[in-house]
């Protein structure tokens, strides 16, 4: 079980609290709305003492206290929540938010689960007016939910590839220094660090520690096809 102290410190470790908008995130928000045909729609993250959402469409403010907001009891659960009609559902019917001047009639939120288990916030769609949200619709928000985190999740290796360059790259005093420490071979590509010689993939996570993934180029990809007989 996942302590509150811990889902706080996942959260931080992110370091996307109080950072400027986003496109990547403003565009599922968007997508949200208008999938949902909802006026709102919000990626919020739950803090110790509030909720801060990292993009809004069709809200004005940047968060609101934890107490009166829906998020925190949301991320209880791994499932999608929903409330249909808040007046006369008992989770909301004395809600601020419900009975006050933004007048909430209608919520679903889906939390944003990191792939160690942890709900840091959700992905929500809120309305004015009361309305029904089918299965299929709770699997479309959840799956949305999903690409927020892994939006998250791409945004915090960047930072940490970012740091470990930056970090070689003060250790090197002058340019000819570079050259002095990489020497690459012609034939096989290998990279030469003091008297060893290692692999690219070798030199990008022992030396810079940075992670490393495996793709192919449009290039490759058209000659393994030219090669195979199958059209592209």
């Amino acid at each position: 079980m996942k302590t509150e102290a811990e889902r706080i410190a996942e959260l931080h470790l992110y370091n996307i609290l109080d950072t400027p908008p986003d496109e990547a995130f403003d565009r599922i928000t968007a997508i949200a709305a208008h999938c949902f045909t909802t006026p709102i729609a919000l990626i919020s993250l739950v803090d110790k003492d509030r909720i801060w959402f990292k993009s809004k469409h069709g809200l004005n403010v940047d968060q609101l206290p934890r107490v009166p907001g829906l998020c925190p009891s949301a991320i209880l659960s791994d499932n999608v929540y929903v409330v249909r009609n808040a007046l006369c559902d008992d989770r909301t019917s004395e809600n601020p938010l419900v009975i006050g001047s933004m007048g909430l009639r209608f919520y679903a939120a889906a939390p944003l689960i990191t792939h160690d288990g942890h709900r840091l916030g959700t992905l929500n769609v809120i309305d004015t007016k009361e309305r029904d949200f089918s299965k299929d619709e709770e699997f479309l928000l959840k799956q949305l939910a999903g690409v927020v985190v892994d939006q998250m999740v791409t945004r915090l290796a960047a930072q940490q590839t970012i740091s470990s360059l930056s970090k070689v790259m003060s250790q090197i005093k002058q340019p000819k220094e570079l050259l002095n420490m990489v020497t690459v071979c012609a034939w096989t590509k290998k990279i030469k660090i003091g008297d060893e010689w290692m692999s690219f993939e070798k030199f990008m996570v022992e030396v810079l520690g940075l992670p490393v993934t495996h793709g192919i180029t449009p290039e490759a990809a058209n000659l393994l096809q030219s090669l195979s007989g199958k059209p592209k």
